[in-house]
């Protein structure tokens, strides 16, 4: 969580210097652990986790001397969990498309990766020969949690926004 924290400050500090950087410092608030997607398309979520994220982060300008990766914006973000179970770190490109007229509709489709102080590597509760008293906390931690298997995760992201003005977009 301190790692976390310090992120956070540090997104914000870079908000802070934002008209220096030329770049967009971003906010967002998030339910956790969103279900519906990952059940309509047979992947994603667990529902194990409760919560909103806040979301801090910072994006660069289009990044003109990386042409040949199509000028991609560099972002920087933590997300913070109000029940504290999935914090995490995270930087990346992102690609602003413009859909019809400029200062309308984008989609911005990214990749990266993360670091997440969640759960990693959770005893499975189907392992020949335990006890009953080793499964029952097993079971517990495997109801409320999510295993995501790694501490550094790839981070893919797609976003469909408006942008009303230049100073103001949502996404």
């Amino acid at each position: 969580m301190k790692k976390a924290l310090f992120a956070m400050a540090a997104c914000i500090a870079m908000a802070v210097a934002g008209p220096a950087l030329a770049g967009e410092a971003f906010v967002g608030v998030y339910k956790h652990d969103v279900t519906f997607l990952g059940e309509a398309v047979g992947l994603g979520a667990a529902g194990r986790e409760d919560g909103v994220d806040v979301h801090l982060g910072y994006r660069t300008n289009r990044i003109e001397s990386l042409r040949w990766l199509g000028k991609p914006q560099v972002h920087a973000f933590v997300s913070i969990n109000s029940e504290n179970t999935s914090n995490f770190v995270a930087t990346g490109f992102d690609w602003p498309i413009e859909l019809g007229a400029p200062g309308g509709f984008y989609l911005r489709p990214g990749f990266g990766l993360a670091y997440t102080d969640g759960a990693a590597g959770l005893p499975p509760v189907n392992q020949p020969g335990i006890s009953q008293a080793e499964i029952d906390p097993r079971l517990v931690l495997y109801n409320t949690r999510i295993d995501f298997g790694s501490k550094v995760l790839f981070e893919p992201e797609l976003a469909l926004g408006y942008r009303f003005n230049d100073r103001v977009s949502a996404e």
